[in-house]
């Protein structure tokens, strides 16, 4: 081989390997950026949420509201297209846990988003933990030591009962009835409420002073409960119940005994479908939430808008709350491209500079040291609107999080 062949051959050979080396940094950086108009690499999400079990219409309202929002910004965010991997929470740990396995370690998504329940949440966040990944929640949010890579866009799930008890304190004449599910998810509901009713000079009908608990998941029948209410001197009920069970609970309440005792609850047990499958039996319910679809501010608007152009019923806060996950996504990777590489430790580190968030409920930002969001609560009441019924938002009750 002559010299200037030789020459050549080693050129090729050190482009090769130059070749090679930048494939294998790409690979190992995982969703890092470059440069140009496609918006870098694709980022990889893992959406876990309820499709089976007693939450199924929740879980199906945040992947359809994740989706929205991808849908109305051409599938990227932050400029960079989007690898959405759904999966199923089931009905609570047993099934969440190995899903959010598969999509952590087999799937190796950059980011977790979604999860309804709160049991749910605490066993999956060890994974995040241990893969240093964003996890960015929509729905149930309890009490969380280490926050590092811990963000949610929802709510403590004892915030709704807080934000209501003062009001129901002041609008009842006598002690109110306490009962919601007997899992993590309703200690925290009712928690929430008791604790600031009993601040709020509240007292509970209940007989032995506490909430009364109802198995779960498989309580479907209310009756016996209904009756332990009615023989207390009872002028109100306060309760959280969610997907099946909450269309069991109403439609067998207006039947009851205790029929005309006022219903106050946490907005989940009018939410959704539920709402069309409880009919007249839900008129008149009071309840509390972060988020009604009548709310008057130009995101609402579009919102509401995209939301039933796709589907026959107004939007709920559990597709809301993904929506603006996929919003705070969408900024996050915008600002860590930005600033260099997108990554999951950048998407991360970007959350926590995003400011206020404009949003179908209104502004509202995280919280620094908790990462959840400080917001407006509304109490809301089943009313007719045209010819269906709807949760008509009905006044601001307060601002929690902060």
């Amino acid at each position: 081989m002559s010299s200037t062949a030789r020459t050549a051959h080693r050129a090729r050979t050190r482009t090769a390997a130059a070749a090679a080396l930048v494939l294998a940094l790409t690979a190992a950086t995982g969703c890092s950026s470059d440069s140009g108009d496609t918006g870098g690499d694709t980022v990889k999400v893992g959406l876990l949420v309820s499709l089976s079990g007693t939450y199924k219409t929740v879980g199906t309202d945040m992947r359809d509201g994740f989706q929205l929002y991808l849908d109305t910004h051409g599938g990227k965010l932050g400029g960079h297209a989007i690898d959405l991997v759904v999966a199923d929470e089931g009905d609570g740990p047993p099934t969440a846990l190995p899903a959010a396995t598969k999509l952590v370690k087999k799937d190796k998504v950059d980011v977790l988003t979604g999860v309804v329940g709160g049991g749910s949440v605490n066993a999956v966040l060890p994974l995040v933990d241990q893969a240093r990944i964003p996890f960015i929640g929509s729905n149930a949010r309890p009490t969380v030591e280490n926050v590092d890579y811990v963000w949610h866009t929802s709510y403590f799930s004892d915030e709704p009962g807080k934000a209501i008890a003062e009001y129901v304190a002041s609008e009842t004449d006598g002690p109110v009835y306490a009962i919601g599910p007997d899992y993590q998810g309703g200690h925290d509901e009712l928690r929430g409420f008791t604790d600031a009713f009993d601040k709020a000079g509240g007292e509970l009908a209940n007989s032995d002073g506490k909430t009364t608990w109802t198995p779960f998941p498989t309580t479907t029948n209310f009756t016996p409960y209904f009756a332990d209410i009615a023989a207390s001197d009872a002028e109100a009920v306060y309760c959280f119940y969610a997907g099946k069970a909450a269309i069991d609970f109403v439609k067998q309440y207006a039947t009851s005994d205790i029929a005309d005792v006022p219903l106050y609850a946490a907005g989940f047990l009018t939410e959704g479908s539920v709402l069309p499958a409880q009919g007249k039996a839900a008129e008149g319910i009071y309840s509390v939430l972060n988020y009604a679809a009548d709310l008057d501010n130009d995101a609402n608007r579009k919102f509401v808008a995209d939301w039933t152009a796709q589907h026959d019923a107004p939007p709920t806060t559990f597709a809301m709350a993904s929506y603006d996950a996929a919003a705070v996504l969408d900024k996050a990777i915008a600002k860590a491209d930005k600033d260099g590489d997108v990554t999951p430790e950048t998407i991360n580190k970007a959350i926590g500079a995003l400011g206020q968030i404009d949003s179908p409920r209104g502004p509202w930002e995280f919280n620094q040291d908790t990462h959840a969001p400080v917001q407006k609560w509304y109490l809301r009441e089943v009313r007719p609107d045209g010819e269906q019924l709807a949760n008509v938002m009905v006044q601001d009750l307060a601002t929690l999080g902060g």
